[in-house]
C-alpha cells in the first residue's frame, strides 16, 4: 500500500510541477494582454490630445486632426475590446488554474502532512503499548495506552482514506484544470475577434461545444466517483472499528493455526552492548522457507533467516509480552521477535512451525497443517538442544563448494546496460568461476596462502591472549574484530581501481540471484598489522589467512555500506608463470567503511613498522662497521705495543752481551745451532722478528 501511495504521491508532485509551469505561462499571457490593453488605451488618449499640441513648426491641420480622431475612436474601441478580453481571461482562464493550484494542490500537501503526523502518532502509540509491563500492569495506564492506540489508529485510518480519496480525485481535477483554462482562453479570443470572424467562429463552435460537453461529462463522473468513495469510507469505518484495538478479543478473532504464510509488523531485538539491547519495529513476511523483513521505504525485502528445519519457542524477554525466538537448524543464528497481540503471537509461532516442517512444499499445505495443528500448538515449549537438531539434520558435506560462471546475460543491477563487454573483460577475467563458500584449509589450500603445520587445527584467540604457545599476531599493536558474511570470490584481471571491487560485487550478487544461492558463511574478520584472518565464531579455528602486504586494494560499495571487498595479489593461478589477483566480497553489519578504515590503518602501521625496521637494520649495520673498525684499531695498537716490548728486550740483551765475551760466544753458538735446527723458515722468521 505504501509503495502504491508513493506512486500516487510522485504523480501528484509531477502534476504540481507541470501546473506551476503552465500557470506561469498563462500568467504571462494575461499580463501581456493587460499591458496591451493599457498601451492601446494610452495610444488612443495620445491621439485624442494631438489637437491640443502646439508644435513650433506645425500649423493647424484639420485633416490630420480629424483622421487622428477617427483612429483614436477605432483604437479606443479596440482598447475597450482588449479590456473586455483581459476581464474574460481573468475569469475564464486564470481563475480555474489558480483555484486548482491554490486549493486542490495545497489540499493534497496538507493531507499528506496530516497523514504523516497521524502515522507518526500511531507508531508512537504502538511503541508505548508494546512497552507495557506484563508483571506490573497498571489497569489505568493500560486503559490509557489502549485508548491512545485506538484513537491514533482510527485517526490514521480516517486520514489515510481521505488522503487516498483526494489523490484519486486529483486525476479528474487534473483534466478539468487543463481543459477549462484553455476553453476559457479560446472563447475569450473568439469573442474578441467575433466581429470580423463569424465564419471562424462557426468552424470552431462545434469543437468548442464538444470540449464543453466533455468537461461537463468529466465533472459528472468525478462527482459520482467521489460519492462512491465517500460511501466506501463510511462502510470501512464501521467495519474496521474492532480492528483498531491492538489486542482484539481472542474469542471474537481466534488465531488461525494452519497457516503457511504470514505477514505483519514485529518488534525485533538488536543487541547494542554486552547487556543492553534495543527494539526496532519492522514489517516481516514469509516467502517459501525464508523469513524476510522490509524496512519502511525499501523497495523489496531482505533475507532474515532460513526457517526450514528451524526451531521456534516462546521466551521471556526484558519484561515484554508476546515474545518468541526463532533459531536456525544449526543453532548458529537466532532472532527474538515480539508480536503485537496474542493472536499474532500464536499465528506467527504456528506458521513458522508449519514452515519448519516444510509443509508449504506439499500440494495442500493448509490441510496438512490442519492435521498437525496439535504439534503446532506445542511449538510454544522449549525445543531440543541445537546440537542434537544439528546432528540429526546436518546435510552431506560436498567435496567442493558451489561455483557459477559469470555471464553477461546473467548480470543484474541498474548499471548493467552501461557496462560494455570491453570494460568487463578489462576488469574480470573471462570464464572465471565464482566461489560462493569458504574452502576449509584441511581440504584445499587457496592460492597465495602459505601452508603451515597445525594452521588448520589451531584455535585463534582474536584478542591476542594465549595460555601456551605465542600466536603470530600477539606482537601486533592493532586487533580489531568484525562480524562478516562471505558472499563469494573470483579472479580479476586488474587491481588498480575500485571499479574492480564494484564490478565483482555486481557479478557475485547477480550470480547468487540467478542460481538462488542465499546461504552465507558467517565468520569473524580479525584485522592486524600482519594479516587478515577469517575465524570460525564457534570453534575459533582460523578458516583463511590473508597476508596484509598481498592486500593491494579494498573498497566499500558506493550505496550499500554493508558490502565491502578487497583484492588479494597472489603468485600462481590458472597460469603459473604470472601473478593473479582474487577479489573477495563480504557483507557486514553496516561496518563496511569501518573495516576499510581498519585495513588502511593496519597497512599504515605496517608501512611505518617496515620503515622503522629498515632504519634499525641500517643503524645496526653502521654499528657493526664501527665496531669492526674499532677492533682493527685496537689490534694495530696491540701490535705496536708488542714491537716496542721486543725492542726493549733486544736492547737489554745487547747490553748483557757486551759485558761478557764468553756469554756472547755461547749465545752465538746457541743461535747458530738454533738456526741450523729451524731451517730456512726459522731463519726467515727470526730475521723478521729482529
Amino acid at each position: 500500500t505504501r509503495s502504491l501511495l508513493g506512486v500516487f504521491e510522485e504523480d501528484a508532485a509531477a502534476i504540481s510541477s507541470y501546473i506551476n509551469q503552465l500557470f506561469q505561462a498563462m500568467h504571462r499571457m494575461y499580463d501581456a494582454q493587460n499591458e496591451l490593453s493599457a498601451a492601446t488605451h494610452l495610444t488612443s488618449k495620445l491621439l485624442k490630445e494631438y489637437e491640443k499640441q502646439r508644435f513650433p513648426l506645425g500649423g493647424d491641420d484639420e485633416v490630420m486632426t480629424s483622421t487622428l480622431q477617427q483612429f483614436a475612436k477605432v483604437i479606443d474601441e479596440l482598447s475597450s475590446c482588449h479590456a473586455v478580453l483581459s476581464t474574460q481571461l481573468a475569469d475564464a482562464m486564470m481563475f480555474p488554474i489558480t483555484q486548482f493550484k491554490e486549493r486542490d494542490l495545497k489540499e493534497i500537501l496538507t493531507l499528506k502532512e496530516v497523514f504523516q503526523i497521524a502515522s507518526n502518532d500511531h507508531d508512537a502509540a504502538i511503541t508505548r503499548y508494546s512497552r507495557l509491563s506484563k508483571r506490573k500492569e497498571n489497569e489505568k495506564i493500560k486503559a490509557e495506552v489502549t485508548e491512545d492506540v485506538y484513537t491514533s489508529r482510527k485517526k490514521q485510518h480516517q486520514t489515510m482514506m481521505h488522503y487516498f480519496c483526494a489523490l484519486n480525485s486529483l486525476q479528474y481535477k487534473k483534466k478539468i484544470s487543463l481543459l477549462e483554462p484553455l476553453l476559457g482562453y479560446m472563447q475569450a479570443q473568439i469573442s474578441f475577434f467575433k466581429m470580423g470572424s463569424e465564419n471562424l467562429t462557426e468552424q470552431l463552435e462545434e469543437f468548442l461545444t464538444n470540449i464543453g460537453t466533455s468537461v461537463q461529462n468529466v465533472r459528472r463522473e468525478m462527482d459520482c466517483e467521489v460519492e462512491n468513495m465517500q460511501q466506501t469510507i463510511e462502510d470501512l469505518e464501521v467495519a474496521s472499528d474492532p480492528l483498531y484495538l491492538p489486542d482484539p478479543d481472542p474469542i471474537k478473532f481466534p488465531a488461525h493455526r494452519n497457516l503457511t504464510r504470514k505477514a505483519g509488523y514485529l518488534n525485533t531485538r538488536n543487541k547494542t552492548g554486552l547487556v543492553s539491547s534495543s527494539w526496532e519495529r519492522q514489517f516481516y513476511f514469509t516467502q517459501g522457507g525464508n523469513l524476510m523483513s522490509q524496512a519502511r521505504g525499501d523497495v523489496a525485502g531482505g533475507l532474515v533467516m532460513d526457517i526450514d528445519n528451524c526451531s521456534v519457542m516462546a521466551v521471556d524477554c526484558e519484561d515484554r509480552r508476546y515474545c518468541f525466538q526463532i533459531t536456525s537448524f544449526d543453532g548458529k543464528k537466532s532472532s527474538i521477535l515480539q508480536a503485537e497481540s496474542k493472536k499474532d503471537y500464536e499465528e506467527w509461532i504456528c506458521t513458522i512451525n508449519n514452515i519448519s516442517k516444510q509443509i508449504y512444499l506439499s500440494e495442500n499445505p493448509e490441510e496438512i497443517a490442519a492435521r498437525v495443528n496439535q504439534s503446532a500448538l506445542e511449538a510454544v515449549t522449549p525445543s531440543p538442544s541445537f546440537q542434537q537438531r544439528h546432528e540429526s539434520m546436518r546435510p552431506a558435506v560436498q567435496s567442493r563448494p558451489p561455483a557459477a560462471r559469470t555471464s553477461s546475460a546473467g548480470s543484474l543491477g541498474a548499471d548493467s546496460a552501461s557496462l560494455s563487454a570491453l570494460s568487463f573483460d578489462s576488469l574480470v577475467a573471462p570464464d572465471t568461476p565464482i566461489q560462493f563458500d569458504i574452502i576449509s584449509p584441511v581440504s584445499e589450500d587457496l592460492p597465495g596462502q602459505a601452508k603451515s603445520s597445525g594452521q588448520s587445527g589451531r584455535r585463534t584467540n582474536p584478542f591476542g591472549e594465549s595460555g601456551g604457545s605465542k600466536p603470530e599476531t600477539e606482537d601486533s599493536i592493532l586487533h580489531q574484530l568484525f562480524i562478516v558474511r562471505f558472499l563469494g570470490s573470483m579472479e580479476v584481471k586488474s587491481d588498480e581501481s575500485p571499479d574492480v571491487v564494484y564490478e565483482t560485487m555486481r557479478q557475485i550478487l547477480a550470480a547468487r540471484a540467478i542460481h538462488n544461492v542465499f546461504r552465507m558463511t558467517e565468520s569473524h574478520l580479525l584485522v592486524t598489522c600482519d594479516c587478515l584472518k577469517l575465524i570460525d565464531p564457534q570453534t575459533q579455528v582460523t578458516r583463511l589467512q590473508f597476508p596484509l602486504p598481498n592486500v593491494v586494494l579494498y573498497a566499500t560499495h558506493q550505496e550499500n555500506k554493508r558490502l565491502f571487498g578487497f583484492v588479494l595479489r597472489t603468485s600462481g593461478g590458472r597460469v603459473e608463470s604470472r601473478q593473479t589477483s582474487i577479489c573477495y566480497i563480504f557483507e557486514s553489519n553496516n561496518e563496511g567503511e569501518k573495516i576499510c578504515d581498519s585495513v588502511g590503518l593496519a597497512k599504515q602501521i605496517a608501512f611505518h613498522a617496515e620503515l622503522d625496521r629498515k632504519a634499525s637494520e641500517k643503524q645496526k649495520e653502521i654499528d657493526r662497521v664501527k665496531e669492526k673498525q674499532q677492533k682493527e684499531l685496537n689490534k694495530q695498537k696491540q701490535i705496536e705495543k708488542d714491537l716496542e716490548e721486543q725492542s726493549r728486550l733486544i736492547a737489554a740483551s745487547s747490553r748483557s752481551n757486551q759485558s761478557s765475551t764468553e756469554g756472547q760466544f755461547v749465545v752465538v753458538s746457541s743461535s747458530q745451532s738454533e738456526d741450523s735446527d729451524l731451517g730456512e723458515d726459522g731463519k726467515k722468521k727470526r730475521e723478521s722478528e729482529a
